[in-house]
């Protein structure tokens, strides 16, 4: 990632959008303290990404995201705001609220007396160049989360759109994710 990166900030390689689908796994970000990995069932990988631990598997669409923020004003924070719409409209494809949370990154979602974060995001930035992304729980196990803290926080869980009754395939969310991408980045390619 760090060298298609350099790429980019140099021109010589085009801005790229990868939606996937990892194995089991964990993933510390730079801020993830060692306490909050409470059983490391799955592999564990530190990242340069921002944000803390996280858990990546099956039913989850994780997207890298390596856009050049110089001509888009080279505005981290707005960048951050963006993934954060992008997700909220995608959730909306499904008629599923997410709502941000001030001092808490991420999608969440209001079940009567309690919220759930449904979408995580971490990024790096590098010569304003982005990489890393977001990650939305479609399908996961969810006991997969309880070998961590997920991002730190303790007070909230986790959902996904099965766990919300949502009934859709991976590739529904990738069309929706998509389309929502293009209504807050602009229009894209396919390759």
């Amino acid at each position: 990632m760090e060298a298609r990166a350099a790429a980019i900030a140099e021109g010589s390689a085009p801005e790229r959008v990868w939606l996937v689908e990892h194995p089991s796994i964990y993933t510390a970000g730079t801020s993830a303290k060692e306490a909050d990995l409470i059983d490391a069932r799955f592999p564990v990988y530190h990242t340069g990404r921002g944000g803390q631990f996280t858990y990546h598997g099956p039913g989850q669409r994780v997207g890298y995201v390596m856009l050049n923020l110089k001509p888009r004003g080279s505005d981290v924070r707005k960048f951050v705001r963006d993934l954060e719409e992008w997700l909220i409209r995608t959730l909306d494809h499904f008629s599923v609220k997410g709502e941000r949370r001030e001092g808490r990154v991420g999608i969440w979602v209001a079940r009567g007396s309690r919220e759930d974060k449904i979408a995580a995001l971490g990024v790096r930035v590098r010569r304003w160049v982005t990489f890393h992304g977001v990650a939305l729980n479609v399908e996961p196990d969810l006991t997969h989360f309880e070998g961590i803290v997920p991002c730190g926080i303790r007070a909230h869980g986790v959902t996904s759109l099965a766990d919300l009754g949502i009934v859709c395939t991976m590739a529904d969310v990738d069309v929706a994710m998509r389309a929502a991408f293009e209504e807050v980045f602009g229009p894209t390619q396919e390759t």
